[in-house]
């Protein structure tokens, strides 16, 4: 038998072989996003907090391999197996697979100590890899001759409201997948053998690139795996929106990869658009048209941008999971006259700014004129979610959503720019309308991802005084670029020229 695989390598193999062959051949060729690194640390915060419900007493053994070894956390694992106290990151491993179980709670079963695993997950509902980590983790903790009695999935629970003071019962809900795991012993004993087959090869297999780069989950070797692929001159990737079953039968039939490869019968209006503009590179621009859409909205106009932060686990009363909280937000209007004044709202004291930004909201934007946004919908919801949370506010919170006009379906239908690569995102319409608007100049902070890691900077209790000072700055001045670039997609798009740039 070859290496033993870790059970992140067997879910490595399962989503592509090639990934795991580079986990453990190329783990320098590994580059995790921003979003997959947040995604790590929810889950570790959200370990964290199960630990504290699963053994509230505090009487449980807690292992760290990283720290004693993994020799070590094998053999306390075993030792602590024959005394009935909760086990986190007990340790498990045959000759070929090794697992550590988030957590190993004791129980009885037919008078003889036994054990409930629960696998602790950040999603809010069970995924299909879930069940096939479940189902590995069973088949090795078995093979070691655990008598394991049951197991669990533990999800967070989206619907849960915390009620503030460090009282987290409720935030995780189980879903059994005892029977589901003891049924696939035979598919994880074929996945280890084919796992082992793969990573003992010397040569890097060959896999096309396709979905299994994105699902389950992104996978840090993507942007290796695609600079090994031709650059077509025009992707067929920057394709909006679904390809219906013809087109990705032929893609997938005839491997296509370029635009000008594409019939033009098979594409709808705003995929042949795309494709006129890359394959001409020429602008599409209807400002006639774009201009009628903007007509009946009149000046006074607002011009609103929001930054919001989520967390896996909530930190302020009357919040639940995941929930997205706005915590900044920049205003620009326009007067009749031309005149353009700013006016923003950021909380950065770390109290749940849900209420202060909903008043400083309510008296910024007045009580009539258009309120424009980018992809409103975002705005709208988190209006209508404050407005849910404050009775108080919420005759005048509904009223405002009622005012806001989206400014990207005006982009969608009247406007398209070659580079824009198939997105109509604020960031890829701006450069070739406002090219002087520049996010790359913004010192610190320069998109939404960005803001938010700020944001939980700036709450951190390590964050000096001059350090909060600094991301105060550069949150203000993002946030304020974005709603000036409204302002002047907006002029594009309505033909009105602006007194103030």
């Amino acid at each position: 038998m070859g290496r033993v695989l870790s059970k992140s390598k067997l879910i490595a193999y399962r989503q592509c072989p090639k990934r795991v062959w580079l986990e453990v051949h190329r783990p320098d060729l590994r580059e995790d996003s921003a979003q997959a690194q947040a995604r790590f640390d929810s889950g570790h915060q959200v370990g964290d907090i199960a630990r504290r419900l699963y053994d509230p007493k505090g009487k449980g053994a807690l292992l760290d391999p990283q720290k004693e070894g993994f020799d070590s956390a094998f053999a306390r694992t075993r030792e602590l197996l024959d005394s009935p106290q909760p086990i986190f990151e007990a340790g498990f491993r045959t000759e070929a697979a090794l697992a550590f179980a988030d957590v190993m709670l004791p129980v009885r079963k037919a008078g003889k100590l036994a054990w409930k695993m629960v696998e602790v997950k950040s999603s809010t509902s069970v995924k299909d890899y879930h069940l096939d980590d479940a189902a590995i983790q069973v088949f090795i903790a078995r093979a070691t001759g655990v008598a394991l009695a049951s197991a669990s999935v533990a999800c967070i629970d989206s619907a849960w409201v915390y009620p503030g003071g460090g009282d987290y019962s409720g935030l995780l809900h189980e879903t059994d997948v005892t029977d589901q795991a003891l049924s696939r012993e035979a598919e994880v004993r074929g996945w280890i053998a084919d796992a082992q087959r793969v990573v003992a090869n010397t040569q890097e297999p060959t896999i096309k690139t396709g979905k299994q780069c994105s699902a389950p989950f992104e996978c840090g070797f993507s942007a290796y795996c695609q600079g090994l692929v031709p650059a077509a001159k025009h992707p067929i990737s920057q394709l909006p929106g679904q390809r219906g079953k013809a087109l990705q039968a032929l893609i997938e039939a005839e491997d296509l990869a370029d635009l000008r490869d594409v019939p033009d019968d098979l594409l709808n209006d705003k995929q042949l658009r795309v494709k006129k503009a890359a394959l001409s590179g020429r602008t599409f621009f209807d400002k006639k048209a774009a201009a009628q859409a903007l007509a009946p909205h009149k000046l006074p106009a607002y011009f609103m941008d929001f930054e919001t932060i989520q967390f896996a686990v909530p930190i302020w009363k009357g919040t639940r999971p995941y929930q997205q909280i706005p915590f900044q937000f920049s205003v620009h209007r326009l007067s009749r006259t031309g005149k353009l004044e700013h006016r923003s709202f950021l909380d950065l004291s770390g109290e749940d700014p849900s209420l202060a930004f909903a008043e400083a909201l309510l008296a910024t934007c007045g009580e009539t004129g258009p309120i424009f946004a980018y992809n409103a919908s975002f705005e709208t919801s988190r209006i209508l979610d404050l407005a849910a949370r404050f009775p108080r506010l919420a005759t005048g919170l509904k009223a405002l959503a009622e005012r806001v006009v989206d400014l990207l379906p005006v982009a969608r239908a009247h406007y398209y720019h070659p580079d824009q690569e198939g997105s109509w995102s604020i960031k890829a319409v701006l450069p070739s309308l406002c090219p002087d608007l520049d996010y790359a100049q913004l010192d610190g902070v320069q998109n939404g991802g960005m803001a938010m890691e700020a944001y939980a900077e700036a709450l951190a209790a390590t964050t000096t005084p001059e350090r909060k000072a600094e991301i105060e700055r550069q949150l203000t001045a993002y946030c304020a670029l974005d709603t000036l670039a409204l302002v002047r997609l907006w002029s594009a798009f309505s033909g009105s020229k602006l007194a103030v740039a």
